[in-house]
C-alpha cells in the first residue's frame, strides 16, 4: 500500500466545504503537508468508501461536526515535492458540499484547530490557495 509520504501512486483525499450562517468549517492542519494553514477539512478516502462517505466521516472526526455530503463541487491535484525535488506528497482532492447537521466546533485528529470563519476572517489568517479558489467557486468568497 501506498504511504502517505513519498507514496508509488497518487492518494485520494475528500473534503467538505461545509457553510453555515454565513461562516465556513476550516481546520489549521496540524501535519504534513500544509501543517499550519487553514484549509477545508478532510483527509484520506478509504478502501470500499464513498467520497460522500468518507467526507462525512473526516469532517466529524477533525471537528465534531456531523454534516450530510452532497455532491462533488471542486477537484484539485496537490503535489509537494522536497529539496532532491522528489515529490513528497501527490493527492487527487474531491471536495464537496456538505450541509450541517449538528454538533460543536472542536479540532481532532490531525487539526490542530477547527473554527467556524466568515469571509471576514479569511484575510488574517494563512489560508491555502486552493482552499480560497474553492471557496471562490462556491460563491462564499468573491
Amino acid at each position: 500500500m501506498s504511504g502517505r509520504e513519498y507514496p508509488d501512486r497518487p492518494r485520494v483525499g475528500v473534503g467538505a466545504i461545509v457553510i453555515h450562517a454565513g461562516r465556513v468549517l476550516l481546520v489549521q492542519r496540524g501535519i504534513d503537508p500544509s501543517r499550519g494553514l487553514w484549509a477545508i477539512p478532510g483527509g484520506s478516502l478509504e478502501l470500499g468508501e464513498t467520497i460522500q462517505a468518507g467526507a462525512e466521516r473526516e469532517i466529524l472526526e477533525e471537528t465534531g461536526i456531523v454534516i450530510r455530503a452532497g455532491e462533488p463541487v471542486f477537484t484539485f491535484d496537490f503535489f509537494e515535492r522536497d529539496a532532491e525535488e522528489r515529490i513528497r506528497f501527490h493527492y487527487v482532492i474531491v471536495d464537496v458540499i456538505g450541509e450541517y447537521v449538528s454538533g460543536r466546533v472542536q479540532s481532532a485528529d490531525d487539526a490542530a484547530d477547527a473554527r467556524w470563519l466568515s469571509p471576514e476572517d479569511l484575510p488574517n489568517l494563512p489560508v491555502s490557495r486552493n482552499t480560497l479558489r474553492a471557496l471562490r467557486k462556491v460563491g462564499f468568497l468573491p
